[in-house]
């Protein structure tokens, strides 16, 4: 007896997630408050500040950048400022991070925001992007897109977001850490959708490590 109302109920969530918008899904999730705080060496090689949302706070990705730069032997530092559902707009808009950018001490400033494939997520990408870019080149800090990728439900935008951050990046001059594309490539190699987590949009611990990965190779550490 319990079966129909429990079918209509998962068809509802699923029109729900469907009708969302693909520059803005993030579903529940830790917030950053909850990642612990890197600590600081000052014999570091390279210090990193992530500017992002719950793709670069969840499984804690700065500090697995950390650990793969240290295992080719690079040390790095990391800093995040990540809020669920932020673009960089928003941090722009908190203030922070310029505080942050102009301190002088960081090498990387790495940008992430939603997927962004639709005409008003490049808008930010590209005219806020402008705003880091200038901010990073007065401080010797070199500006990276982290392209990230869409929800699972949202599959078919997929190229537009790998699209639009390429063009971004490109459009400010700055390094392109291609996630997205190489998920994609994996995703269409293998139809393992592993690197996503159990909500379809976040990534698995696999995925972030990919991320990683991609990122270090990216900023040539």
């Amino acid at each position: 007896m319990m079966k129909a109302p429990n079918l209509f109920f998962s068809i509802c969530v699923l029109l729900l997630i469907s009708c969302t918008s693909s520059d803005s899904v993030d579903y529940t999730v830790p917030t950053n408050a909850e990642q612990p705080e890197d600590t600081f060496d000052p014999n570091a090689d390279y210090n990193i500040l992530f500017v992002g949302n719950s793709l670069t706070y969840y499984n804690n990705l700065p500090l697995l950048v950390k650990t793969e730069a240290a295992s080719r032997g690079v040390i790095v530092n990391t800093k995040m400022l990540a809020s669920s559902n932020y673009a960089i707009v928003d941090h722009w808009a908190d203030g922070e991070v310029q505080t942050l950018i102009s301190s002088g001490i960081y090498d990387f400033v790495i940008i992430q925001q939603g997927p962004s494939s639709q005409q008003s997520g490049y808008d930010m990408l590209l005219n806020s992007g402008a705003d880091y870019a200038a901010i990073c080149e007065a401080n010797d800090a070199r500006l990276a897109y982290y392209m990230v990728w869409p929800a699972i439900v949202n599959y078919f935008t997929f190229d537009n977001v790998i699209a639009n951050y390429t063009a971004a990046a490109e459009a400010n001059n700055a390094i392109l850490c291609p996630v997205g594309r190489r998920w994609k490539e994996h995703f269409d190699q293998t139809n393992d959708f592993s690197y996503y987590g159990s909500d379809q949009f976040h990534p698995s611990l696999q995925g972030s490590r990919i991320a990683a990965e991609v990122i270090v190779q990216s900023l040539g550490l």
